[in-house]
């Protein structure tokens, strides 16, 4: 298990909604805004070296084919496990501990079973969305704590896969709505260019840090509580 130095239940109490999850994010981020920003930048610039493979127009069909496997490798292998790597380090800040760049590799720590966790819900997810769109959206949204669970908690895959859905009962609406905001904050983003894709990133990862530990106790203060349905 992971051990904090500091609050177990962060600053302030937070209300698990879109709202309070947002505002509780950008209090905390500006908080650890440099720290966060780091970490941010070093998490995309890891996930995204797997669009490099394939991009070559020039290449064969069986040297596109290889590339397209390796970079598909990368991501699973590498991409992944930074992203849930990111996503410990935002649930930190949003604890109200200070994250370090460190903390974005804790997933190596129980790596396979984060790798397992990204294919299972990846392929749920992808499955769900081929069937009218509609189921994909859902497991996406129960499916939404699995990152923090399976690197905070060291939990085994299909355990975290199994906790994630039973801590978003509740707040399917609230996670739904969340990620709605998300979309709209990426545009926002967008349109001032690399600036505020990187915020819009950085807050969306905290809001989302900050829902989860709204609903779910540090590590070292017991099991987390049951939700109502």
């Amino acid at each position: 298990m992971v051990e904090y130095t500091g609050t177990p239940t962060g600053p302030v109490p937070v209300e698990p909604g879109v709202g309070s999850s947002y505002s509780h994010g950008f209090r905390q981020l500006k908080k650890c805004f440099l720290e966060l920003l780091l970490i941010t930048i070093i998490g995309i610039v890891i996930t995204a070296a797997s669009g490099a493979f394939g991009r070559n127009g020039n290449e064969s069909g069986a040297a596109a084919g290889l590339l397209g496997v390796i970079g598909l490798a990368y991501t699973i292998l590498l991409g992944q496990p930074v992203e849930y790597g990111v996503s410990f380090a935002n649930l930190k800040a949003a604890r109200g501990i200070k994250p370090e760049v460190k903390d974005m590799f804790e997933s190596f720590k129980n790596y396979w079973n984060v790798v397992l966790a990204a294919l299972l819900t990846g392929a749920i997810i992808i499955i769900g969305a081929i069937f009218f769109i509609v189921p994909g959206i859902y497991f996406a949204c129960k499916f939404a704590f699995t990152p923090y669970l399976v690197v905070e908690r060291k939990m085994e895959a299909i355990e975290a896969v199994k906790e994630s859905w039973r801590l978003t009962q509740g707040h399917g609406w609230t996670i739904f709505f969340m990620l709605l905001l998300a979309i709209l904050i990426s545009i926002a983003g967008f349109l001032v260019f690399i600036v505020g894709i990187i915020f819009s990133v950085m807050l969306i990862n905290m809001a989302f840090a900050s829902l989860y530990h709204s609903v779910s106790p540090a590590v070292d203060s017991g099991p987390a509580p049951a939700t109502t349905v």
